[in-house]
């Protein structure tokens, strides 16, 4: 049980991460507002109605309550996976918490602003990337440490079954 806790611990602290981050953004930049950090790095407030790369963005609202909705069913579902997971799983519980943090992070955004606040933007050679935050980076990173893990799962359980025999 102790150990399940941790891992709301660090979705909590990707939640407050992203709040606060998101609050400074909206406090430092208008919005539109490009500030060039480097050349490929740019912090510039957005907001996106639409889910990733502004998904359904222009969708005339019903978008805000299926993401709302949708959120809330895939919270539910890792909320619930993590609880059954045993400690000798801590990269799964790991990457699952920076997705339950990075959705949780949206979803406060989604339906009290009825936007996402973006505010980090790469680009290059004039190409840019869709502006993002701290909690669309958990669930990258957190989805990377759950394929990565799928992985190595799947080759332990193939060794596994090969020393077995």
């Amino acid at each position: 049980m102790m150990s399940t806790i941790k891992w709301f611990v660090v979705a909590a602290l990707v939640v407050i991460a992203d709040q606060y981050t998101k609050q400074l953004a909206e406090a430092s930049l208008s919005y539109g507002e490009q500030i060039v950090v480097t050349s490929w790095f740019n912090w510039t407030l957005l907001y996106n109605t639409g889910a990733a790369f502004s998904f359904l963005a222009d969708a005339g609202g019903w978008q805000r309550w299926f993401f709302i909705i949708l959120t809330l069913v895939v919270s539910a579902v890792i909320v619930g996976w993590v609880v059954r997971l045993k400690d000798t799983h801590a990269w799964l519980s790991f990457g699952l918490a920076c997705v339950l943090g990075g959705a949780l992070g949206n979803l406060y955004d989604r339906a009290v602003l009825g936007h996402v606040i973006d505010f980090i933007q790469w680009h290059y050679n004039g190409m840019y990337w869709p502006a993002f935050n701290i909690a669309d980076a958990a669930i990258v990173l957190g989805g990377a440490i759950l394929i990565i893990d799928s992985l190595v799962e799947g080759k332990r359980k193939k060794h596994d079954s090969n020393d077995n025999k």
